[in-house]
């Protein structure tokens, strides 16, 4: 037996190689055909050269990596291709070897390469995804788990695969929508340090030449100018202290809880704020409730990924009424947090047996709402934003410019 280097394409196009242990090339060629790819090139392993040969000889196959972490688009990638070849009839060890050999994430590789190891041990797929919940969330893992158990992990992917990708899109909106003003904002910022590090000192230096007799708002932003680029490295520090500061304050513990609070409390964002919340969750009870994962079950998970602390303790205190025997609509209703609607329609839900349904239709009907707040947030903000940054500069500029002028005309 020799080892082949086997050079294909899979139907995208995209290159990759692999080790190949056989008695001859065109044995070789046929193993790698027989996983669906085209191949290019073959050669043995005494024609290599010798940094190539130490790579097979460790068993390793020659991958091309684009990156190293794992993006949304690797694992969405990953889900479809998974779901295409199980239900092409591809038993599960052999899809997971092709779509490893395939990744361009370094990280999804490794990942990949263990969990097939572990698989090949005797151990459940979803087992060996929980190994890694950087990489596959509790979500995943207890949707893949569901798949397995019930013959229907195709189905299963597939749903993962319209989740993430309608979520990304939900949060492209979003940031879509904060993007412009977020760039007038470090324009207006930029140009004002700008002003106090160059501009500010150049005319402070022709005023005290014409020994001129300078207006009050002149005067105080020629100080507020010198202060920020005598004391900039102390200012910066101090801003940066006090970021890190707050954000180690809200990132866990009362102080997040607080913050929380905090947001749900302002007028006109506060509702938008509370829905992005709700959406989320309702969006994740859909799919898992869907999938045929039990009631409780979905709670709990929910409860881990919401990622808002007044959330999750509300969906515990529903886990608990659900596990006393009320219907999930009962509880909700009684914690206040959700709107009338969502709770109507959910109750809906579970006395037609269509709970998953409607709570898609609630997802759906909050990301609507909230990516129209958006859009509108962003019509409106972006000529307020451009009269205040004008009106700054403008300010800027006549009281500098005014103790000229004042001096041309006496």
């Amino acid at each position: 037996m020799s080892k082949f280097l086997v050079t294909a394409k899979d139907m995208s196009g995209r290159i990759f190689n692999e080790v190949v242990e056989a008695d001859a090339s065109d044995r070789a060629v046929q193993e790698v055909q027989a996983k669906g790819l085209f191949v290019t090139g073959v050669k043995k392993q005494s024609d290599l050269a010798p940094a190539v040969r130490a790579d097979i000889s460790q068993g390793e196959s020659i991958r091309k990596f684009t990156r190293g972490g794992v993006s949304l688009e690797d694992i969405v990638s990953f889900a479809r291709q998974l779901a295409t070849m199980i239900e092409a009839g591809v038993p599960l060890l052999r899809s997971l070897t092709v779509i490893s050999q395939q990744v361009e994430s370094r990280e999804l590789a490794n990942v990949l390469d263990a969990a097939i190891r572990d698989v090949e041990q005797g151990q459940s797929f979803s087992r060996a995804l929980s190994k890694y919940p950087k990489v596959f969330s509790p979500f995943w893992v207890s949707l893949v788990e569901v798949g397995e158990a019930s013959g229907t992990m195709p189905k299963v992917l597939l749903q993962l695969t319209l989740y993430m990708e309608q979520e990304a899109a939900f949060r492209s909106a979003i940031l879509g929508a904060m993007v412009y003003p977020m760039v007038l904002c470090f324009i207006c910022s930029a140009a004002i340090l700008f002003f106090a590090i160059f501009i500010g000192p150049t005319f402070e230096k022709i005023f005290n030449d014409m020994h001129a007799t300078l207006p009050g708002i002149t005067t105080w932003l020629l100080f507020v100018f010198k202060v920020v680029k005598e004391k900039f490295i102390l200012l910066a520090g101090g801003i940066a202290a006090a970021v890190f500061m707050f954000k180690g304050y809200v990132s866990a513990g009362p102080g997040r809880r607080q913050f929380e609070a905090f947001l749900f409390r302002l007028p006109v964002f506060g509702k938008t704020i509370k829905l992005i919340v709700v959406e989320k969750f309702t969006s994740q009870m859909a799919i898992l409730v869907d999938s045929g994962v039990p009631i409780l079950y979905a709670l709990e998970i929910s409860e881990r990924l919401v990622d808002n602390l007044i959330c999750a303790e509300v969906i515990k205190r529903i886990r608990e009424g659900v596990r006393e025997g009320r219907l999930l609509a009962e509880p909700m209703e009684q914690s206040g947090f959700f709107p009338p609607m969502a709770v109507q329609m959910i109750r809906v839900g579970e006395e037609t047996g269509e709970l998953g349904k409607m709570l898609n239709h609630v997802a759906v009907y909050y990301k609507k709402n909230i990516e129209t707040f958006m859009k509108a947030f962003g019509s409106v903000i972006e000529p307020v934003m451009l009269v205040f940054m004008g009106s700054i500069i403008g300010v800027i500029v006549t009281a500098m410019f005014m103790p000229i002028l004042t001096l041309a005309t006496g």
